[in-house]
Formats: structure tokens, C-alpha cells, sequence
């Protein structure tokens, strides 16, 4: 009965967290390149990134040349805006403010320096 109503604590404070997304990106320090990415997570996506630089496994396919030629090291994990998402947002609402934030940094790279 006890491990149940742990249980059930735990489930209660995983909805109640606070939930921030955001943008990041992940830079190719030997050719500058980056990826802009847009998540909902941002912990998880950092926690991603880190899994992946720590087993040698590729983060996101459209790395995997570059990936495989310069070595996980080559790469970096950088958060470049947060977006908390507030109560009365649903899923889809917040989904799409970040997605909208992901525009607004896009702009500021060439298609050269984008993955």
C-alpha cells in the first residue's frame, strides 16, 4: 500500500513540474555548422545530447557524417532561449510558441552555417 501511494506522489509531481522548452542548438566547433532545434524539453534534449557525446552514438541523423569524421567531441550543446510554459497553455499551444521561437532564431543564420 505504501509503494502505491509513492507511486502516486510521484505521478502528481512529474504533472506539476515545471515545464521549460525552448531552443538550442548544436554546434560543429571544427566546421562552425549548427543545428537549430525547437523542444517542448529542454532538459530532456540536453540530456540527450550528453547520452549520445557519452556512448559515442550520434545525436540526430543529419549529424552523422560530421559526427563520424570529427568524433563527438566536435560538437557542443547550446540553450539559446527558454520558454516556460505556463498553466493555461495546452500541449499543442506551447508546442507552437516554440516552434514560433525557432523561426525567430533561424533568422539570425545563413543557410550556410544551418545543418
Amino acid at each position: 500500500m505504501e509503494n502505491a501511494k509513492t507511486k502516486k506522489e510521484l505521478r502528481e509531481q512529474y504533472k506539476e513540474r515545471e515545464i521549460i522548452g525552448g531552443v538550442y542548438l548544436i554546434r560543429n566547433t571544427r566546421n562552425g555548422r549548427i543545428l537549430l532545434e525547437a523542444v517542448p524539453d529542454l532538459g530532456s534534449a540536453k540530456n540527450r545530447f550528453e547520452f549520445a557525446q557519452n556512448t559515442g552514438s550520434c545525436v540526430h541523423m543529419i549529424l552523422q557524417k560530421d559526427w563520424s569524421e570529427h568524433g563527438c567531441a566536435a560538437f557542443s550543446f547550446e540553450v539559446l532561449e527558454e520558454l516556460k510554459k505556463l498553466e493555461t497553455q495546452t500541449k499543442e499551444e506551447f508546442k507552437a510558441d516554440v516552434e514560433l521561437l525557432k523561426e525567430i532564431w533561424t533568422e539570425k543564420y545563413s543557410n550556410e552555417d544551418l545543418y
